[in-house]
């Protein structure tokens, strides 16, 4: 039951190559962006179909290979956690972000 606290699973395509860094210590990590779509009939009987974005970042040798094998559009399962924080931005503004940290993805399929 201890792994449901603080889960997130999504399955989505990739709004953007991802963006790899490499520090010091020879530690990688990766970010990049996913949409999710729904898709509903609204009371006219139209389809509508509404996206999410959603930030992600990832860590460690995963996110070596997630920046040498996917690029923007492919469908991709992740999951991992939500974390969030807080910044104060160049004009003194505190900012609020929220992030998934993805554990573990699978590419589905590639673009078209």
């Amino acid at each position: 039951m201890n792994t449901l606290r603080n889960s997130v699973r999504l399955v989505g395509n990739l709004g953007m190559d991802p963006e790899l860094k490499t520090f010091d210590n020879n530690r990688n990590m990766a970010r990049f962006s996913m949409a999710t779509n729904e898709s509903y009939k609204n009371d006219k009987g139209e389809k509508v179909t509404e996206t999410q974005w959603h930030n992600l970042v990832i860590w460690g040798m995963q996110a070596k290979y997630a920046g040498d094998n996917l690029k923007k559009g492919d469908e991709v399962a992740i999951e991992g956690k939500l974390a969030s924080g807080s910044y104060t931005d160049k004009d003194g503004n505190k900012r609020y972000f929220t992030e998934v940290v993805v554990n573990d993805f699978i590419k589905l399929n590639g673009r078209g």
